[in-house]
């Protein structure tokens, strides 16, 4: 199996929700912001902004916001990545240009560029000893949000990263297994799994037995059917209303 330094800590990461009172230096945060400007990029336009969250009581606000976690307010460093469809049509406005308005393209794009940086930032961290977790939940309560971070039309959250240096359970702890590769890829054409297949993808994934009709059902209704799902999604719909561009 090819091995190196990089693919090790790749293999290795996991979430990190618990971190040690020991800082994230200014010269680590300038190093994992830096190998965040660094990731690809549609156009070299680095469709993003990112906040640096130093405010204690907007950490506060934020942890309130993304489903009550406290572990948002004690990581020593969080940033926000904002998918930004605002900044260039501004700077195309300010060189004279007629544009037309942002549409869900735009968005898609800006929140693939988001995302790119964001893990390029969690890359950096771990190979400084760094742990980190993404906050998915920071797409949720989207009034609130654009409230507490002064958000114009047009910028979006796309991700929520919390980091610092993990306690010693969290080192210990085990990293979940992830599904067999024939599980996610397909070659050239996209294919459903037959139920057999997902049952038996599940069973590799457990490592031997696994109780599909006893374990599938409430882990549905924890993550899919669950009320921070729901309003997930109402809250994307919110912000998907300013991108009108190409939509009937």
């Amino acid at each position: 199996m090819t091995d190196n330094q990089t693919l090790r800590e790749l293999y290795a990461r996991k979430s990190v929700r618990a971190f040690t009172d020991e800082p994230v230096t200014k010269e680590e945060q300038a190093a994992i912001l830096e190998a965040a400007f660094q990731a690809p990029t549609a156009g070299n336009q680095q469709l993003y902004t990112i906040l640096n969250i130093t405010d204690p009581d907007l950490r506060r606000t934020l942890a309130d916001l993304c489903d009550h976690q406290p572990m948002i307010t004690k990581a020593p460093f969080c940033l926000v990545f904002l998918a930004d469809c605002r900044r260039w049509p501004r700077v195309f406005r300010a060189a004279g240009q007629e544009i037309r308005d942002p549409g869900p393209g735009d968005l898609l794009l800006a929140v693939a560029d988001s995302c790119i940086a964001a893990q390029n930032a969690v890359t950096a961290a771990e190979s400084l000893g760094i742990g980190s977790c993404y906050i998915g939940d920071v797409l949720e309560n989207c009034e609130e949000m654009r409230k507490a971070l002064h958000l114009p039309a047009h910028v979006v959250p796309a991700a929520m990263l919390i980091f610092g240096r993990p306690t010693q359970q969290q080192k210990d702890r085990a990293k979940p297994v992830r599904f067999p590769r024939e599980a996610v890829v397909c070659e050239n054409l996209y294919r459903d799994r037959t139920e057999e297949e997902m049952r038996a993808d599940f069973a590799a994934r457990a490592g031997g037995e696994y109780d599909f009709d006893a374990k599938i059902p409430p882990f549905c209704a924890f993550k899919y059917n669950s009320d921070f799902s729901k309003e997930m999604s109402r809250s994307a719909a919110v912000y998907l209303k300013d991108f009108t561009f190409g939509v009937e």
